[in-house]
């Protein structure tokens, strides 16, 4: 049975744009706008997810999926602790070596959260569950969940994570069986170059 996985980032808002941790601020009209305007570039789903924060709610909404499978626990934001709503920028000046730490070591979670580690984990949970269901599965996510996915795919060192960039809007695409998954990376979305049909 294959199992097909498509991840979408959210469109971009204020504070992705100023390195601000999530702070639950919503998407700006540029990101709302470009979210709409993808609306229909995306296959139907036997099942769509949503991460609960306020940014990927407001991307699924623009992006005019039904949620009928509701938001997934698993697929949170990651827990950075006291560090939420903070620039990279101030945590740098008021907690230089924490930072250093939580960047160069996959198990520190100095800011009180979770580590890189504990995200990868909680995200490769849910990634199994989805392995054990045919058909498409389609969630809007933050980049950071679809980092961790793509490091547990590609079996990567958790220090890989810092690695890779995920561009606002769009689709990492997953598919597979009995847990071995091949990758495609970034299409943005709206763009011709179509996932693959169901």
């Amino acid at each position: 049975m294959t199992s097909r996985v498509i991840l979408v980032s959210p469109a971009s808002n204020p504070s992705l744009r100023r390195a601000r941790f999530d702070d639950g601020a919503p998407l700006d009209a540029a990101g709302a706008a470009r979210a709409a305007s993808a609306a229909g570039s995306l296959p139907a789903a036997d099942r769509v997810q949503v991460s609960p924060t306020v940014r990927c709610r407001q991307t699924a909404a623009a992006l005019g999926l039904a949620v009928p499978s509701g938001e997934a626990a698993e697929l949170a934001a990651w827990d950075v602790g006291r560090w939420r709503g903070r620039t990279l920028d101030e945590v740098a000046a008021a907690e230089p070596a924490e930072l250093a730490r939580w960047l160069s070591d996959p198990g520190a979670a100095p800011h009180g959260g979770e580590s890189v580690r504990e995200l990868c984990a909680r995200v490769a949970r849910w990634l199994a569950d989805c392995g054990g269901h045919g058909g498409r599965t389609l969630a809007v996510v933050e980049p950071e969940v679809v980092r961790a996915v793509v490091v547990g795919v590609l079996g990567a060192s958790e220090a890989a994570f810092w690695r890779i960039d995920v561009p606002p809007l769009t689709a990492t695409e997953l598919s597979g069986r009995s847990g071995r998954w091949n990758l495609r990376l970034g299409r943005a979305l709206g763009v011709p170059g179509d996932v693959d049909a169901p």
